[in-house]
Formats: C-alpha cells, structure tokens, sequence
C-alpha cells in the first residue's frame, strides 16, 4: 500500500528541523577547523527520515563541500537497518542548507537526485556569510554571452535552470510561499527565520577564522 502523500507544510517543517538538530551541531564541528558553514543531508522521500548528514570539510580537500560529502558518504557508508541503498531518483530528497554551487549541482544530477530543497539562496551566501564564489564560478565559467547580447540582458539572466531534466530545486521560502493556509504559512516563516538565525554564530565563527588564518584545503575562502 502506498504512503499517503507528505504535504508541504510537513515537508518544510521537518526539513527545518532536520537543519537544526542534524546539520547545525556538525556545522558548529566544522567551522571551528576552518570549513565554510555549509551542510546537507538525503532523507527518504516516504517517511522524510534522515539518510545521511554531512557538512563542508574543505579544512581536508577543496572538493568536500557539504553536498559532495553528503553525497560521498551516502554510497560509501553501510546502512545498518537495511541491506538496500534507497534509490536516489526515486526514494530520496536532498536537501541543503544553501543553494547549491556548481560542482554539487553537478554532483547532484549525477547521483540521480531529483528533488532538491535549499534554505539559504545564492545571494545569501555572498551578502549574508561573504561567500561569493557560487554566483562568481556560476558566471564567470558558465554563462555564455549569446551573440549580440547585451550587459543588461546577460545579467538577468537565470545562472542555471532550477528545473531541468535532472532534477528539481526550490527554496524552503518559495515552498511556504505556495502554502495556503495562512496559519501554516505564518508558523513555518517563524521557524524558518530562526533556523536561519542559527547560522549567525557560525558564520561569525568561520569569518575569525579566516580572519586569523585557519587551515584550510580551499583557495577560496
């Protein structure tokens, strides 16, 4: 028999709480070494139970971002309440604490995610954590100029299709967005600015230690 179908509401809800509980405390780990702030994890897609949990280890490699590591475990680490990898296109959702950069889109759709959820957006990363790199690589290596085409119009542009045939990526703000029920909508904004409110302490945290030279795999910091 099938699963009922999960609503948004519960989807946001306990996407947050996995932020808060799962993601946070191995973030607090990490930026204390001098890895950026951000995390993922795999949930089941029927259940919304949490698979793997990862965050950024770019103190080890530059390539170990929370999305990549996330990824890396997941089909590397054994499962111990079950002898099958859930299957990534159909039985998982990804989810991530920021927009994804590039290389972990590209992780992404290679692994056979399809559903892909996010709480901090690009702009976030760079004016809120200064961490401008994933709007910089994203426009600096992959958005071609079209002949003729204009500064302006270049600009406005989309730096990468959210919807594609790999898979599907939406902020955790444009999912409450689409809730209707005006009580569930004002909760979920609730709990989504205080998840995000935890990420000030941690971001001050990488910041000094950047500031102060931590050790670090990544050239960009």
């Amino acid at each position: 028999m099938a699963s009922p179908p999960i609503s948004d509401a519960k989807l946001v809800s306990t996407l947050l709480s996995t932020i808060e509980h799962r993601i946070v405390p191995l973030t607090s780990k990490g930026v204390s070494s001098g890895s950026k702030v951000f995390g993922a994890a795999i949930l089941s897609n029927t259940d919304l139970t949490p698979l793997t949990i990862a965050t950024n280890h770019e103190s080890l490699s530059p390539l170990l971002h929370g999305e990549i590591n996330c990824i890396q475990q997941f089909f590397t680490v054994d499962f111990p309440d079950s002898t099958t990898r859930p299957n990534p296109r159909d039985h998982c959702i990804f989810l991530a604490t920021h927009e994804p950069c590039s290389l972990c889109l590209s992780g992404i759709a290679w692994s056979g995610f399809k559903e892909v959820y996010y709480l901090f957006t690009f702009k976030d990363s760079r004016d809120l954590f200064s961490i401008p790199y994933d709007i910089d690589i994203l426009e600096q290596v992959f958005r071609v100029r079209a002949a003729g085409e204009g500064e302006e119009a270049l600009k406005s542009r989309p730096l990468y299709n959210r919807v594609n045939r790999f898979f599907k990526a939406k902020a955790l703000a444009d999912v409450i967005a689409g809730i209707s029920d005006p009580t569930e909508k004002e909760e979920l904004t609730k709990k989504l600015n205080e998840t995000k409110a935890l990420y000030n302490g941690l971001s001050q945290t990488y910041q000094s230690g950047k500031q102060g030279g931590a050790e670090t795999a990544s050239v960009w910091k």
